[in-house]
């Protein structure tokens, strides 16, 4: 059984036995202890993948250590199957999918700069997916979701965006939705007007949660300055960002980019959404700390701090918004249903979900692909969707 503060379906311990005689035949080298280089004590760890098609350093983080240890290999772990899915591909166009009769979506919003869209005619490889909300097999692009950074000139934007893992295909299935949503949600927000970002920030203790109460005075122990925004947006699923900074960012003159970090977390239940921003803050300041990922970059530490980043500490913590999530039970299943039903309420018409893991693994890898949410800053063609363009203009 998983603790109250999981939704998987084992303990991290049990995950961690499964997944550990995997990471050598997968390129996966060592798993590294990072706590310690910060003064906050939050659990982080890294997994080192050298010859990977992606980033080399993976992260993870949790309220235990092995909890932190597993979702730095469960991190790696996903990539590498990303990188080489092992799923059957189909050679056809659209068109001929469409005389034959099956399901296919081309997925325009993916497009990377400066590529074209999909020909009626242009014959491209395809991976198949399911449909959560209509329960139909879908087809998409393969390019879509694979996460090769060797592949030259990929026509859509290479992203881990929604990509995720678990013990089993609904626990992955579960986390790349709430990852989607969530990235949804942080969209959305970052649209509001200055006051209407300030407006949203929550009293963390409000919770009365123990383990947030310990990871909120960690952060006040060791000297920074914590705030807790509340995102959630029209899917009714709670989503939080938490951002810390050392004590007095409010009146520096110069901050830098990297004196601030960010953190997410969205779930059912509020507490774990909560728990999630706070432990990914962690990470994010253990990422700058350490230097070693390779997607960040020497000018990253160079960078000015965004003036509408350091205001975010002015806010003045709020009452809490207490959602009326059904979620009390940390079973996968029941935990996706609830999700698949606020999607729908929410007008959402497509939830795609494409497993990309071979049958033989002990652990199962999905990419969420759900068209109509908002995408995360990325090197696409089409910058905004539906849903944060309507927002701008109410907003105007």
């Amino acid at each position: 059984m998983a603790s109250r503060n999981s939704d998987r379906i084992c303990q991290s311990a049990e995950t961690w036995e499964r997944v550990e005689p995997l990471l050598r035949q997968l390129g996966i080298v060592r798993l590294s202890r990072l706590t310690g280089l910060d003064r906050v004590g939050i659990p982080v760890w890294n997994a080192v993948a050298p010859n990977s098609r992606s980033i080399v350093i993976n992260q993870g983080k949790g309220v235990s250590d092995m909890d932190a240890r597993v979702s730095a290999a469960m991190e790696a772990l996903e990539r590498a199957v990303a990188c080489r899915p092992a799923a059957a591909v189909v050679e056809a166009s659209p068109r001929e999918l469409a005389n034959s009769r099956r399901r296919f979506a081309t997925l325009p919003q993916l497009i990377a700069s400066n590529k074209s869209e999909i020909g009626d005619d242009e014959t491209i490889a395809w991976i198949e997916g399911k449909d959560l909300l209509s329960k139909a097999a879908v087809l998409v692009p393969l390019e879509a979701v694979i996460l090769d950074r060797t592949l030259e000139n990929c026509r859509f934007w290479q992203s881990s965006d929604g990509l995720a893992s678990g013990n089993n295909e609904t626990e992955a299935t579960l986390h790349a939705l709430l990852e989607r949503i969530e990235r949804d949600a942080d969209v959305l927000w970052r649209l509001r007007s200055n006051a209407g970002r300030l407006a949203t920030c929550v009293d963390p203790t409000r919770f009365n949660d123990p383990v947030i109460d310990d990871l909120v005075g960690r952060y006040s122990s060791s000297g920074l300055d914590l705030r807790l925004f509340d995102l959630t947006s029209d899917i009714s699923v709670p989503c939080y960002a938490a951002i810390v900074a050392e004590r007095g960012i409010l009146t520096r003159t110069r901050p830098r980019f990297h004196d601030v970090t960010v953190g997410y977390g969205a779930h059912l239940a509020q507490e774990r959404a909560a728990i999630r921003a706070l432990t990914e803050v962690a990470q994010s300041r253990l990422t700058i700390i350490s230097g070693a990922r390779d997607d960040i970059f020497a000018e990253t530490y160079g960078r000015p701090l965004p003036s509408e980043t350091q205001n975010l500490f002015g806010a003045t913590p709020g009452a809490l918004v207490r959602n009326a999530s059904s979620a009390a039970s940390g079973d996968p299943a029941a935990l996706l249903e609830d999700v698949l039903s606020k999607l729908k309420s929410a007008g959402i018409k497509s939830a795609i979900a494409v497993p990309l893991h071979s049958p033989g693994l002990p652990v199962a890898v999905v990419k969420a692909i759900v068209p109509s949410l908002e995408n995360p800053d990325g090197a696409r063609k089409h910058r905004l969707g539906a849903r944060a363009l309507s927002l701008a203009i109410s907003a105007t």
